[in-house]
């Protein structure tokens, strides 16, 4: 493997002086959480060591002996997640997304199916499906699928990436497969990863039967974290202020929660109704780099709230620290503030960003996707890693044009930008696009699997 196929954090200095593979050997005079995250960040053999050195095997079940137990579903995570005091589904803190090209020539063979088959099996049971164990999916690109003659029926929406606002330019993501591995436990991510890429033999006492080594080269390896206390233990990054203004309850970057359980599509409304995939979903990836300099320096609390949520939620002050208090809710439908966004931009020249996402629902007022994103340090500057399952492409392009509220913008006193949620504070730096097959397709599969 090349230089340019190596990661940021891969490429950080060896002697550790901010943190690199020196620090985390011998601690570095990390916390716990400090030291779990830049094991991920850092990735490899010698990181998972380190952190199995330092914290010891986690207490962590095997899977089950018949996988056929398991959801049809890769994407079937929230049964298996912790929940919150409302109700809310807890995110893994641990995340790996690793991004992939196929090494062969042509299309892929059922001997290299039954490989790969082998490789996810050999995760699945060696750790209880959960975020106390792992979490993965496994998604193919419109690239990857570009190999065949044959199309994708037409009950898949799988288009390629493309800008999505006239104010971003994101390279484009058209590797062939991206792995996504989760889990609360950092040695867990980091052993499922090596297992993968043919650098581990044995995982949680369960032997190895096959890996990824022969079949895909790594293009990419992008991580991050989310959590109470992670992003305001790595702060000292590029685009966070000197000041380290982001507090302990916080699980993202900007200071806020997210996920809240009925701003969140059902795992049914994402799913793939009909055809061979049927029981997939597709998965949406942008890379996006966090610049909140004045998020934090010039803005005051009061608009924050404005801007992440709704002017109402700041005016009658609704928000409590990170929103915990908010409950299973943002609560966007029960303040009005879908309705009144016109009104809002024209009148208080502020529009929410969850005011504007949630103009993008059923008919039945349902939302149409999941979010499943984290934080990220990658390249030493605070980033978010925006993961997202919908049935189809196109409920992701509508949720976006809805975010970006451009219709809002041309018709009120917010500009483009400013004040238009939080747009201002984010960069998209790349997007790519993903189908997520039903676990029994997830191998390498074929247009029309069924064939």
């Amino acid at each position: 493997m090349d230089d340019t196929q190596r990661s940021d954090a891969e490429r950080r200095p060896a002697e550790g002086a901010d943190g690199g593979p020196a620090d985390v050997g011998r601690g570095g005079g990390l916390s716990r959480r400090q030291f779990a995250k830049a094991a991920v960040a850092i990735g490899g053999g010698s990181a998972l060591s380190a952190c199995l050195g330092r914290n010891g095997d986690p207490d962590v079940p095997t899977g089950p002996d018949d996988l056929s137990t398991l959801p049809p579903r890769q994407h079937a995570w929230n049964e298996f997640l912790a929940t919150d005091d409302h109700g809310n589904h807890v995110a893994p803190r641990h995340r790996v997304l690793l991004l992939l090209n196929y090494r062969g020539e042509g299309t892929p063979s059922d001997a290299e199916r039954e490989t790969a088959e082998s490789a996810f099996r050999s995760l699945e049971r060696a750790y209880r499906r959960g975020n106390d164990g792992l979490l993965f999916t496994v998604g193919y690109s419109p690239s990857y699928f570009e190999r065949y003659d044959e199309a994708l029926p037409d009950s898949v929406d799988l288009q390629q990436p493309t800008a999505l606002a006239p104010f971003e330019d994101p390279e484009l993501d058209r590797q062939d497969a991206v792995v996504h591995l989760a889990s609360d436990h950092a040695s867990v991510v980091l052993a499922a990863e090596q297992a993968l890429l043919g650098e581990e033999s044995e995982l949680n006492g369960v032997a190895v039967e096959a890996d990824l080594s022969g079949l895909f080269e790594r293009a990419d390896r992008r991580t991050g974290f989310v959590g109470d206390g992670l992003p305001a233990d790595h702060q000292d990054v590029e685009g966070i202020p000197d000041s380290k203004p982001v507090s302990d309850d916080a699980p993202l970057y900007m200071g806020f929660k997210s996920g809240f359980e009925k701003n969140q599509a059902s795992e049914d409304r994402v799913t793939i109704r009909d055809g061979p995939f049927a029981g997939g979903t597709t998965h949406q990836l942008s890379k996006i780099a966090l610049n909140l300099e004045q998020w934090y320096e010039q803005d005051s609390r009061s608009q924050r709230v404005s801007k992440m949520f709704c002017p109402v939620h700041a005016e009658e002050d609704l928000v409590e620290g990170a929103g915990d208090n908010l409950g299973d809710s943002a609560q966007m439908e029960e303040r009005g503030c879908p309705a009144h966004a016109e009104d809002h931009a024209r009148t208080k020249g502020v529009v929410g960003h969850s005011q504007k996402s949630a103009r993008a629902r059923d008919d039945d007022g349902s939302p149409l996707m999941i979010r499943r994103d984290f934080d990220s340090t990658d390249g030493d500057r605070a980033g978010l890693h925006f993961v997202s399952l919908q049935r189809t492409i196109s409920d992701f392009v509508d949720t976006r044009d809805a975010m970006n509220g451009e219709d809002l913008a041309e018709r009120s006193a917010v500009g483009q930008k400013n004040n238009n949620g939080i747009l201002q504070y984010m960069e998209v730096l790349r997007r790519g696009n993903f189908l997520l097959p039903p676990r029994k397709h997830r191998s390498l599969p074929a247009p029309n699997p069924a064939n």
